[in-house]
């Protein structure tokens, strides 16, 4: 399973927006600024942080966004399948899928269907509060 920068630059935003939370609305360009991130690439993923309710934006003079819900509760589970669709690593499991005609003879099934609930649980046990709480001392360059 590969993130795409798409889910990656969502968390940023979003992450960006709770450290700055005490600033009002935020300009999406001041954002991009402090990310690194194009504002073209920002203005394609922020109308869908607000569609679902995780930020709120207001244009014209002293406009931009802000996040809507406290850090504590934005999964990054939630964010991902917003921005990525479903986290499941083969079609058989993603929602809505077709059941599949071998699924009683597919040796792998139980193993897919185990690593799609870790996964899910995985990211939905971690929020943005909890990612603004890691240290960055931590992080080593590879």
């Amino acid at each position: 399973m590969m993130i795409s920068t798409r889910g990656r630059y969502a968390l940023r935003v979003l992450i960006d927006l709770a450290e700055h939370e005490g600033d009002g609305y935020i300009p999406m360009k001041e954002i991009a600024n402090r990310q690194g991130i194009s504002l073209k690439y920002l203005e394609q993923i922020v109308p869908s942080l607000s569609k679902t309710g995780f930020v709120e934006g207001v244009h014209g003079k002293g406009g931009g966004y802000r996040l809507v819900k406290a850090p504590e509760d934005c999964r990054v589970g939630d964010v991902l399948r917003l921005t990525e669709g479903d986290l499941a690593p083969v079609a058989c499991l993603e929602r809505g899928a077709k059941p599949c005609d071998r699924a009683y003879a597919c040796r792998t099934y139980p193993m897919w269907t185990e690593f799609h609930r870790i996964v899910n649980n995985y990211f939905d046990g971690i929020t943005l509060a909890d990612i603004m709480k890691t240290d960055m001392s931590d992080n080593y360059s590879i």
